[in-house]
């Protein structure tokens, strides 16, 4: 796991900085995410936390989690699609870090302005996640929850980062190109060469042209 430190001249060239907050809790079976949290951690503008391995008995200290949040300037939860939502430790994330004060509610504006959105893998096809799908339901519209989270914590909601099909993506050998994306996508957000407008409104930031993200 990374740290929350940062090299001073990453700082003062005026990076954001983000934070990745993965969630896998069986990460030795993950084809996809796995590694993409292996390559932010490679990434000096990113503290890359397994949230599972760091509390595996869910004792989160809120204390050292609102600090973190407090010092990026970019969340993200990272995890498998699971029964339509997040691996259970996210939610305990949210219901004890994100407290009335702190997040919301009176003088709760310590996450004001800072970018929000979920990386995700879901097992099935694109197309099950339409209206007229087998899910019945965008993935858009399945994580509303989150972005009603974001709105109520005053964080600027970006759409998810999505791999469709995840079971069969190392066979299709589509992992490679989206791991590409992943990283450009991570680099653009720290430089901000990212179109903030368009990343808001599309349905997959995985399908979101960035350029000169590593100039």
């Amino acid at each position: 796991m990374k740290n929350d430190s940062y090299p001073t001249s990453a700082l003062a060239n005026n990076t954001k900085r983000i934070l990745v907050l993965f969630a896998h809790p069986v990460p030795q079976q993950s084809e996809v995410n796995i590694f993409l949290f292996e390559d932010a951690q490679q990434l000096p503008n990113v503290t890359a936390v397994d949230v599972y391995a760091e509390y595996p008995d869910f004792n989160i200290n809120v204390i050292k989690e609102q600090e973190r949040l407090v010092n990026h300037d970019v969340i993200i939860f990272q995890y498998p699609l699971y029964w339509y939502s997040t691996p259970s430790i996210l939610k305990e994330y949210q219901d004890l870090v994100l407290e009335y004060g702190f997040a919301y509610g009176k003088g709760g504006t310590a996450l004001r302005d800072k970018l929000f959105f979920c990386a995700i893998s879901a097992g099935g096809k694109e197309e099950a996640y339409q209206t007229d799908g087998f899910n019945h339901f965008t993935i858009r519209q399945l994580l509303q929850p989150l972005e009603q989270m974001a709105s109520i914590t005053n964080m600027t909601y970006l759409a998810p980062f999505a791999l469709f099909g995840s079971r069969s993506a190392s066979r299709e050998d589509r992992i490679s190109t989206h791991r590409e994306k992943w990283t450009t996508l991570l680099n653009a957000l720290a430089t901000e060469h990212i179109d903030l407008d368009r990343a808001k409104n599309i349905e997959n930031l995985a399908d979101l042209t960035i350029s000169g993200a590593n100039e």
